[in-house]
């Protein structure tokens, strides 16, 4: 199973449309992917899903068809993970719906960390179950590929949803804030990582399904904000500039052969430009921007907007499955 989290603790910064518009585009190109919303917000789901479906998906917690009906028996200490629900978007696209009351989870998941080290089986049980759940939903829905969305903190439902990721994908704007939050994300993920493989070695029962805890970072993507009255473009510049360095030292851990521009950076999968324009017609739409079309309101201007979006998607899209070693199929259409 291969499987990409896009993360940063700061919010904002697009990391929830960025997994959308990524699960189409490699949707597009011929893979077959998995959503999984992992954000107690549960945000990913109302942008593939009209408020009618949520509704029909969300009755009551005992019979929910989302991520929190999957674990509940965990959540009460009653057994173990059900058979996940899997909402089909497409062919190539299913979606593990998330829920405003996974934020439950958090002290069971907390409780289980340090549990791991007693060899205790129960507390891994806990600590795997988003993994076991991607598993299932990988296995049934053939998925070359599940996107992993998480909230923007460092909690312990955030840690046991990354640990099952072996690529991390992390949003940027180019402000401070974004900038602090590599400084936090970086030693974090090293320790995460740290931890997880000490107690990995304890788990008492062999046939359990363990994540390997890779959370290996392989770039990230700087979505270039519209310059406001109050942020002139310089501000922007002198944010941006840092952000190579900054990602070298803090999310890497390298102490020589530091990038100083985008231009001598590997590490930078993407600027994409600002779409402003395009985000409420896609979402009313309940498609991807790339997806827009004249009757969708995607007029003049819009039209050339929109091609553009699909171009810079598609080559991010690329990117992120070149470095997680994903193949995508050489013959594949075109929206364009």
């Amino acid at each position: 199973m291969n499987t990409l989290v896009l993360f940063n603790n700061k919010g904002g910064v697009g990391k929830t449309s960025l997994t959308y518009h990524l699960a189409w585009m490699y949707s597009d190109l011929g893979l077959r992917v998995v959503a999984a919303d992992l954000d107690p917000q549960a945000n990913l789901s109302s942008m593939f899903l009209d408020e009618g479906r949520l509704e029909e998906l969300w009755p009551d917690s005992e019979h929910t068809q989302t991520i929190l009906g999957a674990i509940t028996p965990i959540l009460r200490g009653t057994g173990d993970i059900r058979t996940p629900h899997v909402e089909a978007i497409t062919d190539n696209i299913g979606l593990l719906v998330g829920d405003l009351g996974l934020s439950s989870f958090e002290d069971k998941l907390s409780d289980a960390w340090p549990r791991c080290q007693d060899r205790d089986e129960s507390a891994f049980r806990i600590l795997s179950a988003f993994y076991r759940l991607l598993e299932s939903a990988s296995l049934a829905r053939e998925a070359e590929l599940v996107l992993i969305d998480v909230g923007p903190n460092l909690g312990a439902v955030n840690r046991a949803a990354i640990i099952a990721a072996n690529s991390v994908v992390i949003p940027l704007a180019p402000d401070l804030f974004s900038l602090q939050g590599l400084k936090n994300v970086g030693p974090t993920l090293r320790s995460w990582r740290d931890q997880w493989k000490d107690r990995h070695t304890k788990n008492p029962a062999k046939e359990l399904s363990l994540p390997a805890g890779r959370m290996q970072p392989v770039g990230y993507v700087v979505m270039q904000h519209a310059t406001r009255a109050d942020r002139p473009v310089k501000a922007y510049e002198r944010w941006i500039a840092r952000i190579p360095p900054t990602y070298a030292q803090e999310v890497l851990a390298l102490t020589d052969s530091i990038p100083t521009t985008f231009k001598d950076d590997p590490n930078c999968l993407a600027l994409l430009k600002n779409y402003r324009s395009l985000m409420p017609m896609a979402q009313d739409a309940l498609k991807p921007m790339f997806h827009l079309k004249a009757a969708d309101g995607a007029l003049g201007a819009h039209i050339n907007a929109v091609r553009s979006c699909h171009d810079d998607f598609k080559r991010l899209a690329e990117a992120i499955a070149e470095r997680c070693d994903v193949s995508i199929p050489r013959q594949v259409g075109t929206l364009f």
